[in-house]
């Protein structure tokens, strides 16, 4: 299942087993251990992209020629962050540290930037905060609150002390649903400008529920909102909720003054795999999706306000897994084992440079702004990425600035 995060109050079946072959024969695809398809088997890669023009899909070296950045963007791991025994699942960044969740059922605390932190390497290991009772499928941090989904379909409220420097710890204030609703499995944090603020949480189910976080009351549950399991969910600051599915289709939401319920504003019908991941820029302006096949589609906002595809990225060989964005940047993170850096800017797309150095899929990002490593000449970034071969890592990235 799927948590999402977070606005306020004002603002804002599961995936195909097989694929059948043209001669009939059924085959299985290759999976990861929470049923996400990692690889299509049976049919050519050609044939499951979507039918669009492509944006830049390669490392688009006019693009850096053009911005003077082709020789000088930096991209090197800085720290591979081990201790947790299976596969990591979920990341999320709240003030001084960096929350990870795994299947192992633990939540570990990390220094967000282990070369500023004075610690030595063997120090970041000994961090577990949480103990669930289940395998962590995903977290989000609001405040002094961490919140996690778990394999046993409840989500974990926990208290956090944003004024510890080194050391971390939670405590447990509830345990959600508490009357036997469906939890959920991914979320992904936004900002917040009132008090009330709302979680919304997408399941495999095929709804969508949201959440009051003062009181940690469902406010409303919008069922049946896909023919398949909701994998992805992001919110704009405009009011607008996406919800991506197994069922090949995203879904536009929106909760119209005056009225109680979320109502269905359009969907979203190009892409030809099940969708994995959304993101959207930091306008709104601009909305990523990433599927099985190996794409990413790019939908771009119409003056009128609809969504309209610009176009696919590729590069990928496997499926992509998860999405981020910072600024004018876009990471994905894909079953082949690397991750992409795009830069979205003007309508322009491009491929800056792909990360190695993971032994298996990645299956989460989270990024956040380099403020010791930023210069009037270059933004610095710190990337965070999880994987199914245990590890976390740290990703130090310095972008030329155009």
């Amino acid at each position: 299942m799927i948590l999402f995060y977070l606005t306020d109050a004002s603002r804002k079946s599961l995936a195909d087993k097989s694929l059948s072959p043209r001669n009939g024969e059924r085959r299985h695809n290759e999976r990861d251990p929470d049923g996400v398809v990692l690889h299509y088997w049976g049919w050519k890669q050609k044939e499951q992209r979507p039918n669009l023009p492509s944006v830049n899909s390669a490392l688009s070296y006019p693009y850096q020629q053009e911005h003077n950045i082709s020789a000088t963007i930096s991209a090197c791991c800085i720290t591979t962050l081990t201790g947790h025994t299976s596969y990591v699942s979920s990341l999320a960044i709240g003030d001084k540290f960096l929350y990870t969740g795994s299947s192992d059922k633990d939540i570990r605390a990390w220094i967000r930037n282990p070369l500023n932190s004075g610690q030595e390497k063997g120090n970041l290991t000994d961090n577990i905060v949480a103990v669930g009772k289940g395998a962590v499928k995903s977290l989000v941090v609001l405040s002094d609150k961490l919140f996690s989904v778990h394999q046993d379909h409840k989500i974990r409220v926990w208290r956090i002390n944003n004024h510890e420097n080194y050391q971390q710890k939670c405590i447990r204030l509830a345990t959600l649903p508490t009357w036997g609703d469906r939890a959920l499995k991914l979320l992904m944090p936004n900002s917040h400008v009132q008090d009330q603020s709302l979680l919304y949480s997408a399941s495999w189910d095929r709804s969508f529920k949201i959440w009051q976080t003062s009181d940690l009351r469902c406010l409303e549950s919008v069922g049946n909102a896909h023919d398949d399991a909701i994998h992805a969910l992001v919110l704009s600051g405009d009011g607008h909720v996406y919800t991506g599915s197994a069922d090949k289709k995203i879904k536009v939401w929106r909760k119209i003054p005056g009225e109680k319920k979320h109502s269905l504003v359009s969907t979203l019908e190009k892409c030809n795999s099940v969708i994995n991941a959304l993101a959207l820029s930091t306008d709104g302006l601009v909305l990523y999706s990433g599927a099985c096949d190996g794409s990413i589609v790019v939908w771009e906002k119409e003056d009128a306000g609809n969504m309209m595809v610009a176009g696919a990225l590729s590069g990928h060989a496997k499926a992509i897994l998860c999405l981020a964005v910072v600024s004018d940047l876009v990471f994905s993170g894909s079953a082949d084992k690397t991750i992409r850096i795009w830069r979205g800017s003007q309508k322009s797309y491009s491929c800056l440079t792909i990360l190695e150095g993971h032994g298996g899929p990645v299956k989460c990002l989270t990024a956040a702004f380099d403020y010791y490593n930023s210069t009037e000449r270059s933004s610095g970034h710190l990337l965070y990425s999880g994987s199914l071969d245990c590890d976390i890592k740290v990703w130090q990235i310095q972008i030329p600035v155009p």
